[in-house]
């Protein structure tokens, strides 16, 4: 059988390969100059670099696991980014360890009180932009330190003058567990 594959990113690359090992005939059209998509690497002086950002493996499934690591050797890794607002340090997604340093809570319960106190300001108003909807879901400290300016520098546009779909889903997490995934 004869494939034409447009495209060498992580699903292109992976069909292509196994429909090789499969005695297909394969074509691979790519624009760019490599292989990889945006998951590319390149070797500078020994370091491998993540030419468009980095990019982390995770999966629970098995087999897809046993599979992917045939190709390459993986590091243990837990995602734990931060975000930092005007010298404050504060870990995403937003758990108990942001509520804790926002606010000094200590349970699941007194951050949730805390959220829902800050909510309540949106009590019987339906969302009309971003910032509202934000605010609806998380509270006004949330929103000013972490979601506000990092939402209007990526849209490039006040939160005010964003739609509120945008942000119809917020991940807050009522544990410890800074491990993003």
């Amino acid at each position: 059988m004869n494939y034409l594959i447009v495209g060498s990113g992580l699903f292109g690359s992976t069909f292509a390969y196994e429909a090789a090992k499969r005695k297909n005939h394969i074509t691979v059209i790519e624009k760019r100059n490599h292989v990889g998509g945006n998951i590319y690497t390149r070797n500078i002086d020994g370091i491998q670099v993540h030419q468009y950002g980095a990019h982390i493996f995770h999966t629970k499934n098995k087999k897809i696991w046993n599979y992917i690591n045939q190709f390459a050797d993986f590091n243990r890794y837990t995602n734990s980014p931060i975000a930092n607002y005007h010298g404050e340090i504060y870990n995403l997604p937003f758990n108990m360890n942001t509520f804790h340093q926002m606010w000094g809570v200590v349970t699941p319960q007194q951050a949730l009180a805390e959220i829902n106190r800050q909510r309540s300001e949106m009590d019987g108003k339906t969302p009309q932009n971003l910032e509202e909807q934000a605010i609806s879901l998380v509270g006004r400290d949330v929103y000013e330190k972490l979601i506000k300016e990092y939402t209007e520098k990526q849209w490039g546009r006040r939160a005010t003058d964003l739609p509120a779909f945008i942000i119809r889903r917020i991940p807050v997490r009522l544990t410890y567990n800074n491990n993003y995934f």
